[in-house]
């Protein structure tokens, strides 16, 4: 891994369905030389994703950590969350497939995983392919851009249809 895509600080956050996961990929994630921004929560006591998903997606947005992982029951909440993040692009992954494209053509910088959806060894995969994929570039960069567009408002400034 720290070949193909380099050491990196990583956030990573969760809510009380995530903890658990959430302690497995901080031990991956250091056992591949990466840096780990924990963002909480640090237990099992019921509390509210989005407050984890903002800490990670805030890391990301103003370049402390070059990605981040949010971890809830589903990871639909966390990236709902997260993507109100200007700069955010996140992408709940349950599978290889989807870790894969989400990096390789949407260039997602934050990973929303399910810890009640998929198990340990199954997210140690996607972690592992999300991590491991380079954006591809071309043209995913020009509607990137137009999704940054939208972001600033600005959405049908960026061109027409592709």
């Amino acid at each position: 891994m720290k070949g193909k895509a380099g050491r990196m600080r990583v956030a990573l956050g969760c809510d009380h369905a995530g903890h658990a996961l959430k302690l497995q990929v901080a031990e991956w994630l250091r056992g591949q030389g990466h840096e780990v921004l924990d963002e909480g929560t640090f237990s099992e006591e019921s509390c509210d994703y989005p407050d984890f998903a903002l800490g990670v997606a805030r890391r990301v947005a103003s370049g402390e950590a070059e990605r981040g992982i949010a971890i809830c029951a589903t990871g639909i909440g966390m990236a709902m969350a997260a993507n109100k993040v200007r700069g955010v692009r996140a992408a709940v992954c349950n599978d290889l497939y989807t870790a894969r494209y989400s990096r390789l053509h949407n260039d997602a910088n934050v990973l929303a995983l399910g810890a009640r959806v998929v198990g340990p060894g199954l997210a140690g995969e996607i972690v592992r392919t999300w991590m491991e994929t380079r954006f591809e570039g071309g043209r995913h960069s020009r509607r990137l851009e137009k999704i940054a567009g939208i972001e600033r408002g600005r959405e049908g400034d960026e061109g027409g249809r592709a």
